[in-house]
């Protein structure tokens, strides 16, 4: 059974507890562990995903919010709650990308004195293990029921999977007198978490805007074009609203057609458009031809 928009975030909301509950649990391992076997890697992966709880709490918060049903000041919905959630999880991501290069940078001028216990780098490795589960559960989740807050939250569990991979590289190299190898892997994980934050936050500002892929609309106007009465496309836009998409076009017809027939072409265009692109809303509006554009098309040297 297809579920609606509404079922849809409300299954979004499983992915937020799934990380929120790793993000509980794996911190508290990594603190402990790091605390009683000195390693600072791990001390400090695990205060990552401390404030990684934040933005998957902050996820679903935008997820509940968007369950709204439309009010007198929000006639479409509330559903761009997902996308300023998955906005504030990018200024999240971007914050401990930042906090990770700047401290493998003075891990390159300031190696560790002490060697940290082996076993903090198995406790890494199994942490990036679990993370990445979840990852690809929260990911196959988004996907399904199109979230993008969701989808943002999974992309954030990669990142935290490789900080994990991360400190276990440096655990691992300074046992074999190799602690530089820490501040390098830090460095390339931290430039990755600042990429994929970058992502996040131009998607959603580009959503926020009404910006739409033009790709994407141009496949919009193919579809809407070969609608059988529809003599062209006077204008069309659309834009993202949550994870939905909004479209407003202007058909013209035959001047001759009855206000019944424009009617059933608006309502195969609204039908089309669902089926096809999935489409949560279409506003169509029907103008009659130019009668110079319709007399020319229908001379009889045309036909």
């Amino acid at each position: 059974m297809k579920l609606n928009q509404y079922d849809e975030i409300k299954q979004g909301e499983k992915g937020a507890w799934v990380s929120i509950g790793a993000y509980l649990a794996l911190s508290a391992m990594k603190l402990g562990a790091g605390y009683w076997f000195v390693s600072g890697a791990l001390v400090a992966d695990g205060f990552n995903n401390l404030t990684d709880i934040v933005a998957s709490v902050a996820v679903l918060i935008g997820l509940r919010i968007s369950q709204k049903p439309p009010d007198k000041d929000h006639p479409y919905g509330h559903f761009r709650a997902e996308t300023i959630a998955a906005l504030i999880a990018s200024f999240i991501m971007a914050t401990v990308g930042i906090q990770v290069l700047i401290s493998a940078v003075k891990s390159l001028f300031s190696p560790t004195s002490h060697i940290p216990n082996l076993i903090t780098a198995w406790v890494a490795l199994f942490a990036a293990v679990c993370m990445f589960g979840v990852y690809i559960y929260n990911r196959k989740l988004a996907l399904r029921i199109n979230n993008q807050a969701l989808l943002a939250a999974a992309k954030d569990n990669f990142s935290d999977a490789l900080v994990s991979i991360g400190a276990a590289i440096g655990i691992i190299g300074a046992q074999f007198g190799l602690p530089w190898l820490d501040p390098v892997a830090a460095i390339a994980v931290g430039i990755i978490i600042c990429k994929t934050a970058w992502e996040i936050f131009y998607s959603s500002t580009h959503a926020l805007t009404d910006g739409f892929d033009e790709n994407e609309l141009s496949s919009l106007r193919t579809t809407i074009a070969k609608i059988k009465g529809v003599k062209s496309i006077k204008d069309i836009k659309a834009r993202v609203h949550g994870s939905h998409v909004l479209v407003d076009v202007i058909v013209q017809v035959n001047p001759e057609l009855t206000l019944i027939e424009s009617h059933r072409i608006s309502d195969e265009i609204e039908q089309r458009m669902g089926r096809k692109h999935n489409i949560m809303s279409v506003h169509v509006h029907v103008e009659p031809q130019e009668l110079e554009e319709h007399l020319e098309i229908n001379r009889p040297e045309n036909h």
